[in-house]
């Protein structure tokens, strides 16, 4: 489609252009890590609980930090604080990589890793949300946010079957190394950057009380409370993943790494379509996001009861379809909605609910796929899914009701 106004739209900004090729081989690398940390912990212990406590740590500094990470990308330049916060998960994933290539590794090392790489993300994660806004205009927003998803999803199907195939080989230890060198790409790309074309918001006045006035704001807007309310429980419930596909893998289906490294490129292969359709989408609300958090829960419980892995495999791809689109709709009601200077903190709020979730979620999932199976652990993320919206269902009149955002004409 033509990039003035078709689905590749945000792509004639140079600026956008040059982040877009960086992140994604980034992120590409950083999807090799995940699945190789998380079969590194398996391969360890053998404990759904450890593999829980693993990915719990890597995201307990978002839920205790990450309104003070979305204070930070308010008031400081976007753009400097992304390369430190690629440098820094540069560095650990080295370090990662060199412990598991000497043989030295042992679990506690992982769980400090993981936590260190999680007080980095505290301030990386609302800071690339929010900077989306300063690389496109605000009539792009919604197409900026979905080609985002298109390359985060992209690297979640190149990047699995590629740890998968190395796992298998040569062990965990390279995709640890090659994800580092891959922070390069992203880096390079923000060095080339023109600032004077970015739609920078100038800072607020500073004030003890910015994190309460974030918190206030989003509540006291019933579209952004909706959002939240939505984003929260599927990222508690429902978006554990890397806990409950390695034990689907391993103990339902019998199978290696590989398995588990496809059955997340699958969930990559359905988000990418998801975010290509979300990206040419020119109208939003919260009857989209309503109903996209049902259609998740029906797959999720459907994925739940694929009998083998080729229907697994089949099942992932609608999973990750819907799932990309539950968390970009959300995205974007949440940036179309809230003013320019409270993004960083409200993108923080969003990563609070989604990911910082993930202790209670991770451990959750984890203990219920070591006691009930891998099956329970998935089904459970899609009966809370499907329990919010039949909740909302009623109310959605009222949410309506003036909340549907254009989003090609839409304003900062």
């Amino acid at each position: 489609m033509p990039l003035a106004g078709g689905t590749f739209r945000s792509l004639r900004v140079r600026n956008y252009r040059l982040f877009f090729a960086g992140h994604a081989v980034s992120v590409t690398g950083t999807w090799m890590q995940r699945v190789a940390q998380d079969w590194l912990v398996l391969q360890l212990t053998d404990s759904g609980v450890a593999l829980g406590i693993a990915t719990a740590l890597q995201f307990l500094p978002t839920l205790l930090l990450g309104m003070w990470g979305g204070l930070l990308a308010d008031r400081y330049d976007k753009r400097h604080l992304i390369i430190a916060t690629q440098l820094g998960q540069a560095v650990l994933a080295a370090v990662l990589g060199l412990l598991a290539v000497t043989g030295l590794v042992e679990l506690w090392m992982v769980y400090v890793l993981a936590l260190l790489l999680g007080i980095v993300t505290v301030v990386d994660g609302p800071t690339r949300h929010a900077f989306s806004a300063e690389l496109v205009p605000a009539g792009d927003y919604v197409n900026a946010q979905g080609l985002n998803g298109t390359i985060h999803n992209a690297g979640r199907l190149v990047g699995p079957a590629i740890a998968g195939v190395l796992i298998a080989t040569v062990g965990v230890g390279p995709a640890f190394l090659i994800n580092a060198v891959s922070f390069a790409a992203v880096i390079a790309a923000l060095l080339r950057m023109d600032p004077a074309q970015l739609h920078r918001e100038p800072a607020g006045p500073r004030s003890p009380h910015q994190v309460r006035e974030g918190l206030i704001y989003v509540w006291t807007r019933p579209v952004l409370r909706f959002t939240i309310v939505v984003v929260a429980v599927i990222g508690l419930f429902g978006q554990n993943l890397r806990v409950v596909l390695p034990l689907l893998a391993s103990r339902t289906f019998g199978q290696g790494a590989q398995a588990y490294g496809w059955l997340m490129a699958m969930v990559g292969l359905g988000a990418i379509a998801g975010a290509l359709i979300s990206a040419s989408r020119i109208r939003t609300s919260p009857a989209t996001l309503l109903w996209a958090c049902g259609a998740f829960g029906v797959v999720t419980v459907v994925a739940s009861a694929a009998p083998t892995v080729p229907w697994a495999l089949a099942a992932m791809v609608l999973l990750g379809f819907c799932n990309i689109s539950v968390n970009t709709v959300a995205r974007t009601l949440l940036q179309l909605t809230a003013e320019r200077r409270v993004h960083g903190r409200v993108m923080a709020l969003h990563a609070l609910v989604s990911v910082g979730s993930t202790p209670f979620g991770g451990y959750l999932s984890g203990w219920v796929g070591d006691h009930f199976g891998a099956r329970p652990a998935l089904a459970m993320g899609g009966i809370a899914a499907l329990g919010v919206a039949v909740a909302y269902l009623p109310r959605l009149g009222g949410l309506e009701s003036g909340a549907t955002v254009d989003t090609v004409g839409a304003a900062p």
